[in-house]
């Protein structure tokens, strides 16, 4: 028998493309036939793509803006099965910058076709990286080997909602960014957006300051994230509330350095959540800014074909 990825460990099923060039990936495991979605999401101008990808098939935490959530959790994936991953993703891009240069297309085409390679990794995807949390450190340290994949570890980031304090010691063992999906800092409105949370807001703090202390400096830099929800948690009391919470954390790590990523909710079907307005994000980006701590806005994408913040479900 010849022993190949697609028939021992993953193959590709389907793929669909945004028009920004965003593509998903669905990939069925060998093993059950279970699916699980990963992201391509291409930058052009800047020459290389990010991939976006999952460490379960399902999650377990239940946030209530998220459509993996509402699959619960069916199973982690295996180092292998997260790595199979990349594969197919470098695959994709590679063989997209073929048909690029071939000269079979035109311009306008090639532009909307073109994948760069993938020189940038978040677990972002399906799942939540500290209930897998020895594979993912495992595949970080497989992504960062120079005798592997050799990516920088500043290109690989890993996101937690962050389950109990002790998430942020053991995520931290990978040579990865650490991010933290916050979405709130009030532990009553935290609750109900992230209805798993066990801890309070200060506890979880106190984690990730713990376990920031242990790394480099060079890996001090940690993104806190909020899934932005109309008249949920886009007040400029819980901007207010969120700059004072990061600038605590700088406060008590030397060389820490947080930066805000704001994600405009992308819509699920869900009955009473909405996007907030771009005029309300900018507000609550300004109130951030003005507490002293950088603060950017995730560019929305994909979200046309369901392969956006919170939309990967099978």
């Amino acid at each position: 028998a010849i022993y190949t990825i697609e028939n021992t460990i993953a193959s590709l099923s389907h793929m669909l493309v945004s028009p920004d060039g965003t593509t998903k990936l669905l990939l069925k495991m060998k093993k059950d036939g279970l699916e699980v979605e990963s992201v391509i999401i291409p930058w052009v101008d800047k020459g290389f793509s990010t991939l976006c990808l999952s460490s379960q098939v399902g999650c377990r935490q239940g946030c209530t803006f998220c459509a993996t959530g509402r699959m619960g959790k069916l199973r982690s994936l295996t180092a292998d099965e997260i790595l199979v991953q990349v594969y197919y993703a470098s695959k994709v891009c590679r063989v997209v910058g073929n048909i690029q240069t071939s000269g079979v297309i035109n311009n306008q085409q090639i532009q909307q076709s073109l994948l760069p390679k993938v020189d940038n990794i978040v677990f972002m995807g399906m799942g939540e990286p500290a209930d897998n949390a020895a594979a993912v450190v495992t595949v970080a340290n497989t992504l960062a080997d120079r005798r592997m994949f050799g990516l920088a570890q500043s290109k690989i980031t890993i996101s937690t909602v962050a389950p109990d304090p002790s998430a942020f010691i053991t995520l931290g063992q990978a040579p990865a960014v650490l991010a933290w999906s916050v979405h709130a800092v009030d532990d009553k409105l935290r609750r109900s957006v992230v209805p798993t949370t066990k801890n309070t807001m200060e506890e979880l703090r106190m984690g990730l300051v713990h376990a920031l202390s242990l790394r480099s400096n060079k890996l001090r830099r940690t993104m806190l994230e909020v899934a932005l929800i109309e008249d949920c948690n886009d007040s400029d009391d819980d901007a207010q509330r969120l700059a004072v919470f990061a600038q605590s954390i700088m406060n008590d790590v030397a060389g820490s350095k947080i930066v805000v990523n704001l994600i405009p909710y992308n819509a699920i079907d869900h009955p009473t959540y909405k996007t907030p307005s771009m005029e309300s994000v900018l507000r609550f980006q300004k109130i951030v800014i003005d507490g002293g701590v950088l603060c950017y806005i995730r560019t929305t994408r994909g979200d046309e074909e369901d392969a956006a913040c919170g939309q990967l479900a099978t």
